[in-house]
């Protein structure tokens, strides 16, 4: 089981998250973006979106990035400071802007959803090895990034190089896929995702998204076959639920060790030793599966879903919490599900997660209550002496 870093070295956080965040534009009403009249601003970013869940929970969160030396940036900054978190070495650049998006309000996943980006260029792009403080980014039990930051421009992706380096120190790496295929200028996408998460202690992953990006099949365990280097690996399965590959207690990564071993390098279109093709960029000669090994699955809750975006991002941010709180693989897992509930049920990219005896109340039923467990909007601000019958209930 992945462990974190040391509780109390001085200036050290719990969480640092980089990323790029952008000012988002949801609209007033439902409909194509031509016919929406007006849009409330928001804020919105994978990693920044994590780091904002967190301190909402009370954990000490930081977000690097770069934003724009404009208003939006101004916004942005401000923002996501309101929620806790220490925005003291973002970056502000004078000759870049500061991304934004508009989006329609159907779900991601129809034919009639839309999001504008207007990203490209941004000064999030222009982040480089040497362009942030590395010292602030290692300075947390955890660092969190995504794939997407390694999408936005060469220099992004030599940084993320930078920070998924074995490297005697390093806080613990958590790295969400977040295959993106817009973002990419080429086709070498996947294979530098599967690369980076490689380099990684603890991995999202959707099981729809490995097979988009890396054409897995076959369930979680083929995609622990391709990424047996992490400490952690979560597979999310959508409306079905999770599962968390780990290794035991006995073999876990303390901070400071430095990360998996040196990965060989990727070569695209071998086959394994059965014959069989292998993912886009798998290593010829990766580490061995750990073992003894852990896999614990948890079925997801059943939400009444008012918005998706944000989900996957509230998923990591409960995770990412139960593991600073050293919980069990179970609970963890469940925590996850209860942070990515509060935002299916919730309009916009973030949702103020459930106070944390009420999450560790309902994480604590058995399974019978948490498979009949039903989640409504509003349901965060019930009464958390209130029993799991008053959840159900929620319309």
């Amino acid at each position: 089981m992945t462990a974190t870093g040391a509780r109390n070295a001085p200036d050290v956080v719990d969480v640092v998250a980089l990323g790029e965040s952008m000012v988002t534009f949801l609209p007033s009403r439902p409909g194509r973006l031509a016919d929406v009249p007006s849009f409330d601003r928001g804020i919105g970013g994978a990693e920044s979106n994590v780091a904002c869940v967190l301190a909402a929970a009370g954990h000490t969160a930081r977000w690097v990035g770069r934003v724009g030396a404009d208003g939006f940036g101004d916004h942005l900054v401000e923002a996501i400071g309101g929620y806790g978190v220490d925005v003291s070495h973002v970056r502000r650049d004078p000759r870049r802007p500061t991304g934004i998006y508009f989006r329609t309000a159907g779900d991601r996943s129809t034919d009639a959803h839309e999001v504008a980006y207007y990203r490209a260029g941004s000064a999030a792009s222009a982040m480089s090895p040497a362009g942030v403080d590395l010292d602030a980014l290692r300075a947390g039990r955890v660092l969190h990034l995504s794939g997407i930051t390694a999408a936005l421009s060469s220099d992004c992706l030599d940084l993320l190089r930078e920070l998924t380096a074995p490297r005697p120190g390093r806080p613990l790496i958590s790295f969400d896929v977040n295959h993106r295929p817009g973002l990419w200028r080429d086709t070498h996408g996947p294979e530098v995702l599967l690369d980076l998460a490689r380099g990684a202690d603890l991995v999202f992953v959707g099981e729809d998204e490995a097979e988009e990006a890396w054409g897995i099949t076959g369930g979680p365990a083929r995609i622990r076959q391709a990424l047996p280097e992490p400490q952690t690996l979560v597979v999310k399965q959508g409306a079905h639920g999770a599962v968390a590959f780990s290794e035991s207690r006995g073999q876990m990564c303390r901070w400071g060790d430095g990360g998996p071993p040196a990965r060989a390098k990727s070569r695209v279109g071998e086959g394994g030793r059965d014959g069989t093709p292998q993912a886009p960029g798998r290593a010829t000669n990766p580490r061995p599966a750990p073992a003894p090994a852990q896999v614990t699955f948890e079925p997801a809750l059943h939400v009444d879903v008012v918005a998706t975006t944000g989900a996957g991002d509230a998923f990591a941010a409960g995770f990412l919490s139960a593991t600073l709180r050293d919980l069990p693989v179970r609970d963890r897992l469940r925590h996850g599900h209860l942070t990515a509930a509060a935002a299916l049920t919730a309009p916009g990219d973030l949702a103020a997660p459930p106070a944390r005896a009420h999450a560790d109340r309902l994480a604590a039923l058995d399974d019978t209550a948490w498979g009949t467990l039903r989640l409504g909007p509003g349901w965060t601000r019930a009464d958390e002496h209130e029993g799991p019958e008053k959840e159900a209930r929620t319309p």
